[in-house]
């Protein structure tokens, strides 16, 4: 991936492709010096200098299809990422759980989180001060709402950017804003209504799922590889129409592999039985041994129940089952802890030292917003991904799971259905959670009842565009992208992908931080955080922008506390569990909220405190 290139001219993404020979210091100077202008927004809010920028492209075979989003609204998307994976890494406490029994070490995650989270929001905001007038960015799908295998509630609620956050000029985001409400809290409101309002007002969406930090857990132990941000922004907004978080079963196969089975009327998805996902990639790739088809899934004791059927299913068809710390052809041993993202850029095929060739695709199941990313790039990596609804909870063994989700929830035989399928009687808790599961997937939109999801089907035109953006913390083993690098005392490089279904761009960033180093923990530190960390707010010069700062702050780190009555926000504490945020700093928050709200009550007139 990102050979050196010799193409010289304009980019898709707006900036010039040096070649690799004939690069002069002015081309240097000018790339540099387009980034800088064009991302100044970031640059500045975050208080960066940028020394810097390599920039590698790949074009793909389609030159006909172009991006949405201007061309400095692409730089600023790969700058965000950039400068959400530095901040995350510098000041997100990594690797500070290391060690740590599982409380600590999610108090570290969150930390994580809320910094990886803020940093993407800032970046959002002020990028989007330079969109076109009419146009709008909101949050469809956000990864980290949900508590995962093994995780308690609690250990689900953490800082993201989910459903419903807008990011515009200030009549757009009001005009939306207020839509979302609508959405939201109307029970005949449905999401055609709100799709009609907005392009009725001549407004367009662009659509995002995020997922800030990806791989917190190895973030917080201090993993080598992995962490990263990612952000998909779409033409449009996805069908969602509310905070929406589960399971989805998901198989990714290079399209070759897919296209040989279609040539044999095979039908290959997530449901096809794996005998026939082999002889689909042995008639597209003649010859190839099967202990070189490489199969990537989760793995771990406490998966063996959802995906033991699979494993076993996979091993006597003699393929290799990637295990962890296999080392991919990066040279880098890959995980199968948690990831289920990243291995996606490694789906297709490859040849050895020897010429033997290698197929690798990915298998089992991943969150919902994770999925659903991996699933839009299928064009840009030239894979097809289908999907499949799971619960929330995620109880059976992967091929029995997706039966639950097509369910009729109010069949009046629903409880014997469900029983049949767990093997064993349910009482009424066990009914009412998934058939109050199955509804939440229907009210929130999603494709139920369907054999298998693809992206399309998250798109209220067929006709789609995405672009992705990703941020490395860390090394990347299936594409080998470093992380974030320390070169001097205050110099760090960071990498970050740009993806389309155009081209797909790699651009190295090298920034010099304008402050100290304390200084700039700060400078990337929500306002509630510095003040719980020993900033004296009463002391400080109070800016109207702190309003809105703190506003996103709430809807970021507690948004479970907060109940929406038009545009106030009453914030609750006794809805926060104390294992979520500490009793101690609690009260913190409350006695900054009451102080804010007391001492500038017109730029606060928003908050209420229950």
């Amino acid at each position: 991936m990102f050979p050196n290139s010799e193409h010289v001219g304009e980019s898709v993404f707006g900036a010039a492709t040096p070649g690799s020979s004939d690069v002069t210091d002015q081309d240097k100077r000018n790339l540099i010096a387009q980034w800088a202008f064009d991302t100044r927004p970031l640059l500045s809010r975050f208080h960066l200098w940028l020394e810097d920028v390599e920039f590698e492209q790949e074009w793909t075979d389609s030159p006909e299809i172009t991006t949405f989003a201007p061309a400095g609204i692409r730089r600023c998307l790969g700058m965000a990422a950039a400068v959400t994976a530095l901040g995350t890494r510098l000041f997100g406490a990594y690797g500070e759980g290391a060690g740590k029994d599982k409380s600590e070490v999610n108090q570290v995650k969150k930390t994580a989180d809320a910094i990886s989270a803020y940093v993407m929001s800032e970046a959002l905001w002020h990028l989007t001060r330079n969109l076109p007038e009419n146009h709008a960015v909101m949050v469809s799908l956000g990864e980290g709402l949900m508590p995962k295998a093994g995780e308690t509630p609690e250990m689900g609620a953490n800082p993201l950017l989910g459903f419903g956050r807008v990011y515009a000029r200030p009549a757009v985001a009001k005009f939306v804003d207020d839509e979302v409400h609508r959405l939201l809290n109307e029970p005949d409101r449905t999401f055609d209504d709100f799709y009609a309002a907005v392009r009725e007002r001549g407004i367009t969406i662009w659509g995002a799922a995020v997922d800030t930090l990806e791989n917190t857990s190895r973030f917080a132990t201090g993993a080598e590889t992995g962490p990263m941000a990612v952000l998909h922004l779409f033409d449009q907004p996805l069908t969602v129409s509310r905070p929406y978080e589960s399971y989805m079963g998901s198989l990714t196969v290079p399209r070759p592999a897919k296209r040989a089975a279609e040539e044999q009327a095979v039908l290959v998805d997530f449901l096809t039985p794996r005998i026939k996902v082999v002889d689909a990639i042995e008639s597209a790739y003649p010859g190839i041994a099967r202990s070189n088809i490489h199969v990537w899934t989760l793995g771990g004791e406490s998966r063996a129940k959802r995906l033991g059927r699979l494993w076993d299913e996979w091993s006597s068809l003699g393929v290799h089952l990637v295990e962890d710390g296999w080392p991919a052809p990066t040279g880098i041993p890959v995980f199968t802890d948690s990831g289920t993202y990243a291995p996606s850029f490694m789906v297709g095929d490859w040849k050895d030292e020897h010429g033997r060739m290698h197929v690798f695709i990915c298998d089992g199941y991943a969150a919902s917003a994770e999925a659903m990313q991996a699933a839009s790039l299928s064009d840009v990596l030239d894979v097809d991904v289908s999907m499949a609804l799971y619960s929330p909870k995620f109880g059976l063994p992967h091929d029995e799971e997706y039966r639950i989700m097509h369910l009729d929830p109010e069949a009046p035989d629903f409880a014997g259905r469900l029983a049949q399928l767990l093997g064993e009687e349910v009482d009424t808790a066990t009914s009412d959670y998934y058939r109050g599961a199955i509804r939440e997937a229907e009210e929130s939109n999603l494709p139920v009842g369907e054999r298998v999801l693809r992206a399309d089907d998250f798109f209220p035109e067929k006709q789609w565009q995405v672009l992705a953006a990703l941020g490395y913390m860390c090394t990347d083993p299936y594409t080998g992208i470093p992380g974030v690098t320390q070169v001097a005392d205050d110099v760090f490089e960071v990498t970050s992908v740009l993806a389309t279904r155009r081209a797909t761009a790699k651009m190295k960033f090298r920034f010099r931080l304008m402050e100290t180093m304390e200084q700039s923990r700060l400078v990337f530190s929500p306002l509630l955080v510095r003040f719980t960390s020993g900033e004296d707010y009463r002391q400080r010069p109070v800016k109207i922008s702190d309003s809105g700062r703190i506003r996103n702050e709430l809807q970021t780190m507690m948004s479970q506390a907060l109940e929406h009555d038009g545009d106030n926000i009453r914030v609750h504490f006794d809805r926060v569990e104390d294992d979520v945020i500490p009793p101690e700093t609690q009260a913190a928050y409350r006695e900054i909220l009451a102080w804010y709200k007391e001492n500038h009550p017109t730029w606060f007139r928003w908050l209420d405190l229950a």
